[in-house]
């Protein structure tokens, strides 16, 4: 069925063709009475100058289009012109807009750098658009502030060594999904995800960092390549050191979880979240949710420097005429 539709589509554009020729397709002499104008006469005629014609983008008049909803099924398709698609700028490839009354929201502010220069082959766009756009939101999550509660997933993995998972690309995004949608299909808040070399160090949760805290060390994993370096990640942990906290970046064993006295998250959207409870192994872990929380301490802070309260010694906040 898929090649009979394949076929049918092929057969389509030659058709077009043959009714649209002209010297920026065809290379060929034009048709006489005494030539072949059926489709399968024009597979073997010479109609690009093969010799010279390299893998690159050639415009032809027209392209298939057909669409689907998340249950995989593809609605009735077209041929249409050749020629540029129309995305919403927070459209899931591209991504993965008043200000609120306090406390009842934010604007968040979504910045993305898209390769949209037409190209065939595996190269750098030859043209970049750069957009930011503001959308007025509430929580992250849709249960408010309540705490995270995590399970560690030990089949699928988010990022490999030598890949993009240090990078803010939507290829960080794509392996999560259906990690994603399981998880939260039991219950949980997001999924916590392990190495994919030894299967046994922890490294991030789909769109946040992870922090864990015992006594007044507080760490986090380290940032070798498969995670990606937020700057809430960042932030946090200068805020740490500000407060005398013991910070270290470092490659943290699944099994600490279950000894730390506290666990909590960070993420541009996410702000500073406290986990509740992790499963690991088929073991719940719960771990303490109260006012005197560290990642309570970290967080007002955090605010109180982007609000202002507190004098930022940084150089973080930057006014804008």
């Amino acid at each position: 069925m898929i090649i009979q539709r394949a076929s049918s589509f092929q057969r389509a554009l030659f058709t077009s063709f043959e009714k649209k020729v002209g010297p920026r397709y065809f290379t060929a002499p034009a048709l006489t009475s005494a030539q072949p104008s059926t489709y399968r006469d024009y597979e073997s005629r010479d109609i690009f100058d093969w010799d010279n014609l390299g893998f690159k983008l050639i415009q032809t008049d027209y392209m298939f289009m057909t669409k689907s909803s998340q249950n995989g099924n593809f609605e009735k398709g077209k041929l249409n012109p050749y020629g540029n698609i129309e995305l919403s700028p927070s459209a899931g490839v591209l991504n993965y807009g008043q200000i609120p009354p306090a406390g009842k929201g934010s604007l968040y502010i979504r910045p993305l750098l898209i390769g949209n220069g037409p190209i065939l082959g595996i190269a750098p766009a030859p043209e970049y658009t750069f957009i930011v756009y503001a959308c007025p939101v509430g929580n992250y999550l849709r249960n408010g502030t309540q705490p995270l509660t995590l399970y560690v997933e030990e089949e699928h993995h988010r990022a490999s060594q030598g890949g993009a998972g240090g990078v803010k690309a939507i290829t960080n995004y794509a392996p999560v999904i259906k990690a994603i949608q399981e998880a939260k299909e039991k219950g949980y808040s997001d999924v916590l995800y392990l190495d994919s070399v030894n299967k046994k160090y922890i490294e991030e949760v789909s769109a946040a960092n992870i922090f864990l805290v015992k006594g007044k060390n507080i760490s986090t994993p380290i940032a070798s390549g498969t995670i990606l370096e937020g700057v809430t990640r960042k932030s946090i942990i200068d805020i740490a050191h500000d407060l005398g906290y013991k910070v270290e970046e470092r490659l943290i064993e699944a099994d600490e979880l279950f000894s730390a006295d506290e666990v909590f998250c960070t993420g541009t959207a996410l702000g500073v979240a406290p986990v509740g409870s992790i499963t690991y192994k088929n073991k719940r872990i719960n771990y303490k949710v109260s006012s005197d929380l560290i990642s309570e301490q970290l967080n007002s802070r955090l605010v109180a420097i982007q609000k202002g309260i507190i004098e930022d010694k940084r150089g973080w906040i930057i006014e804008i005429k």
